[in-house]
C-alpha cells in the first residue's frame, strides 16, 4: 500500500475528505467525538502530511537542514564535529525539532539541496558551516529568503545571522605562547585554504613575525585528514633548518603528527613543541597530552541551535552572536626550544 490520503481516511471513518481536513488541521466543523475518531484513525495508518502540501499551508516542517561540503572520510574521526552535532541536536530536541543532514562534494551541491528542500519545504532553516572566501552560499540563502543561521565569522555574510568565535585572536595566543617559550620557527599544519577561518589563523601567524621577531612562519594547508597532516609534519620536519613548533588546526592532524615526529626520532617536548586547535579527549589521552585550545563545542552547538529557533520564530531577528575566544590549555607536549646544531633559535 501507498503513502495514506486524506480520502483514506475519509473512506476508513466513513466521513467527507473535507471533515478529515477540518480534524487534521485542528479547525471548527466536526463534532469532537468525530475528530477524536479521524485522528485515532490517522495514527492507525500512519499518516503525515505531505511536504507539498504543508508548505501550502505555510506550516512548519519542524526541522532544520545542515549541509556539509567536506570530505565524508574526514567527518567520520573528527571530534569537533561530533560534539557540535550533538549540541545542536540537543537544543533543537528540546523544542520536538529534528535536524536533516546532509554531507554533499562542494558549495554547488550544498545550494541545489537549499533550494530543493526550501522548495519541498522540508525545513524551517539552514545551519551553514565552514564560511568560505567569497562564499556564494550566502547570496543564494538571501535568494531565498529562508532562515539561516552561519557558524563562523566575523561579518561578511550579508543579512544572515551568525555565531563566531575570535579565530584570530586564539591564533595570535598560541603564537605568543609559543615565542614567549623561546620559538622564533613556528610552522602551521591547516585547514582548507578556501575556508576563511584558515585563512584568518594563516593571517595572524604571518603579522606575528616582525612583531615576535620569528626567524620563519610557515602555514601549510590540508584537507584536515590525518593522512595530509601526517605529510605535512613530515615535510616540515624534514627541512634542513626545521619548525621548534607546530600548530595544528585539529587534533587529529596534531596526534598524526606527533606520531611522525616519533618515527622521526623528533623528542616532543624537547625537540618539538606541538600544538593543536581543538581541544577534544584525544589531546587529553595521548602521550604527552597535547596543549590545546579548548572551547565547550557543544555549549557552542547548542548556541547556534538557539539562535536558529529564534530565527524561525523571527526572521528579523538576524544578530551576530560571538562567543568566548578558545583559551590555551598547557600540557605536556610544549616547552622551550632545545638548542642545537638543527633547532638552534635565534
Amino acid at each position: 500500500m501507498g503513502r495514506p490520503t486524506i480520502a483514506d481516511i475519509a473512506q476508513r471513518v466513513g466521513v467527507s475528505k473535507g471533515a478529515v481536513s477540518f480534524a487534521l488541521n485542528g479547525r471548527p466543523g466536526v463534532s469532537e467525538a468525530t475528530r477524536a475518531r479521524i485522528l485515532e484513525v490517522a495514527r492507525e495508518m500512519n499518516w503525515r502530511p505531505h511536504s507539498a502540501a504543508r508548505a501550502l499551508g505555510g506550516a512548519r516542517a519542524e526541522a532544520v537542514g545542515l549541509v556539509i561540503a567536506r570530505p565524508a572520510s574526514t567527518l567520520g574521526v573528527e571530534p569537533f564535529f561530533a560534539q557540535l552535532l550533538s549540541g545542536l541536536q540537543a537544543r533543537l530536541s528540546e523544542q520536538q525539532v529534528a535536524m536533516h543532514l546532509l554531507v554533499v562534494e562542494d558549495s554547488a551541491a550544498e545550494i541545489e539541496v537549499y533550494r530543493e528542500w526550501t522548495s519541498a519545504h522540508r525545513v524551517d532553516g539552514f545551519i551553514l558551516v565552514d564560511p568560505k572566501v567569497r562564499d556564494p552560499r550566502f547570496a543564494a540563502l538571501e535568494e531565498l529568503d529562508v532562515p539561516a543561521v552561519v557558524l563562523g565569522g566575523p561579518g561578511g555574510h550579508g543579512s544572515l545571522a551568525s555565531v563566531w568565535a575570535d579565530d584570530r585572536e586564539a591564533m595570535l595566543s598560541v603564537v605568543d605562547y609559543l615565542a614567549a617559550l623561546g620559538h622564533r620557527r613556528i610552522a602551521h599544519v591547516a585547514g582548507l585554504p578556501g575556508l576563511r577561518h584558515t585563512q584568518r589563523r594563516m593571517r595572524a601567524l604571518r603579522d606575528s613575525v616582525k612583531r615576535l621577531g620569528l626567524v620563519d612562519a610557515v602555514s601549510v594547508p590540508t584537507d584536515f585528514s590525518d593522512a595530509e597532516g601526517a605529510a605535512a609534519t613530515r615535510t616540515l620536519l624534514s627541512r634542513g633548518r626545521r619548525p621548534t613548533a607546530i600548530v595544528y588546526d585539529s587534533d587529529v592532524m596534531a596526534l598524526a603528527g606527533l606520531g611522525v615526529a616519533m618515527e622521526m626520532g623528533v623528542r616532543v617536548p624537547d625537540e618539538l613543541s606541538v600544538v593543536a586547535f581543538d581541544d577534544s579527549v584525544l589531546t587529553r589521552v595521548t602521550h604527552p597530552s597535547i596543549t590545546s585550545l579548548s572551547r565547550d563545542t557543544f555549549a557552542l552547538g547548542g548556541q547556534v541551535a538557539e539562535l536558529m529557533l529564534e530565527v524561525i520564530a523571527d526572521p528579523a531577528a538576524r544578530r551576530d552572536v560571538k562567543t568566548a575566544t578558545p583559551r590555551l590549555v598547557v600540557r605536556r607536549s610544549t616547552a622551550p626550544p632545545a638548542l642545537g646544531k638543527d633547532t638552534k633559535a635565534v
